[in-house]
C-alpha cells in the first residue's frame, strides 16, 4: 500500500465513507484479442465526408485498424484491387510506402483526385506505371480497349466520367465538368466528347446538337487526329459563352487534341469554382493517428 502511494496509485474517495481503490492505467491492460466479427465499425452514410460515390467504398476506419494491425511506419501496403483507393488513402497518412493496382481509368483517375484532395502539398511523391506518356501510347490503349481510352481521355480535362459506356447506348455525352460562376447556386455544365477514330465537321454539328440538349454551357472534342478546317470552321460557328458575372468569354466549342492535351494545353471554361467531383476531406499526414 504504501509503495502504491509513493506511486499515485491509490484513488483517496472524498467522501470518508468512501473504500480506497488501487488505480489501473488502460496501456498496463492487455485487454481483449480482436475477434473475427467486427461490428464496432459502420459502414458510409450517404451523408459522409469520406463517401467520394464508388460503388464499393470502404470505410477508412476499417483499413486503418487493418494496416495498424499489420503493418509499421516505412513498412510497404500493397492493394492489387485499390478501386477508390481508401487502402492507399490510409496508408499514407499513417506514414506507410504503398502499391495500388487497379485494371479501369475510371479508378485510377478517382485514386489521384482522392490523394491530391485529402493531403494537397504533403503528399509523398508517386508515379503511375501503365498510363499513356505520348500519342503512341494513347493510340496502344485505344487498340487495347476503346472504353479505358475515352476514360482516360476525360481525365486530361478533369472531367468526370458520364457513365459506365458499355451498360448502355452512346447519349453523345462522355464526360462533364460542372462550374459555378454567378450567384443562382445552379451549376453550369460543360460537355465532353471523345473521338479516337475518323473526325469531320459533322462531329462538330453533333456535339452543337447535344449541348442545346442538354442546355450546356460549352463544348469540348477531344480528338486523336488533327481537326479539318470545315471542322474548325463549325466550331468558331458557335460562338462564346459569357459569363454574366465576370469578363471573360469562351469558345462555345473547343477542339482539343490529344497530343495539345499531353503538351500543357487546357480547355476554357470559367474556373472560378468548379463541382464536378466530390472531394475527399482533407487530412494531413499528423492527424488521425487513433482509430476513428
Amino acid at each position: 500500500m504504501e509503495a502504491w502511494d509513493r506511486e499515485g496509485r491509490i484513488y483517496f474517495p472524498k467522501d470518508k465513507k468512501g473504500r480506497l481503490r488501487r488505480k489501473s492505467f488502460a496501456d498496463e491492460l492487455k485487454g481483449m484479442p480482436i475477434q473475427n466479427l467486427w461490428t464496432d465499425i459502420q459502414v458510409i452514410s450517404s451523408h459522409a465526408d469520406e463517401r467520394l460515390g464508388y460503388p464499393t467504398q470502404k470505410p477508412e476506419a476499417l483499413l486503418e485498424r487493418i494496416i495498424k494491425a499489420s503493418s509499421n511506419e516505412g513498412d510497404v501496403v500493397l492493394d492489387p484491387f485499390c478501386g477508390c483507393g481508401t487502402a492507399i488513402a490510409v496508408a499514407e497518412r499513417l506514414k506507410r510506402h504503398w502499391i495500388g493496382i487497379d485494371i479501369t481509368y475510371l479508378a485510377i483517375n478517382l485514386v489521384q483526385r482522392r490523394l491530391r484532395d485529402t493531403f494537397g502539398p504533403e503528399l509523398s511523391p508517386y508515379q503511375i506505371i501503365g498510363a499513356p506518356k505520348d500519342v503512341a501510347g494513347a493510340e496502344a490503349l485505344k487498340e487495347i480497349d476503346p472504353y479505358q481510352f475515352e476514360w482516360w481521355a476525360v481525365d486530361l480535362v478533369d472531367a468526370r466520367p458520364a457513365r459506365d459506356r458499355k451498360k448502355g447506348a452512346d447519349s453523345g455525352v462522355d464526360g462533364y465538368i460542372n462550374f459555378l460562376d454567378d450567384k443562382s447556386g445552379v451549376a453550369k455544365r460543360v460537355i465532353v466528347q471523345v473521338k479516337s477514330g475518323y473526325v469531320g465537321a459533322n462531329h462538330v454539328r453533333d456535339l452543337k446538337g447535344v449541348i442545346e440538349r442538354e442546355k450546356a454551357a460549352i463544348g469540348a472534342l477531344i480528338t486523336l487526329r488533327e481537326p479539318t478546317k470545315p471542322m474548325l470552321t463549325e466550331a468558331a460557328s458557335a460562338g462564346f459563352y459569357k459569363s454574366e458575372n465576370f469578363t471573360e468569354q469562351y469558345p462555345r466549342i473547343q477542339i482539343l487534341t490529344v497530343a495539345e492535351l499531353l503538351d500543357g494545353k487546357q480547355l476554357l471554361y470559367p474556373r472560378h469554382r468548379v463541382e464536378t467531383f466530390a472531394k475527399a476531406e482533407r487530412k494531413g499526414k499528423h492527424e488521425q493517428e487513433e482509430l476513428f
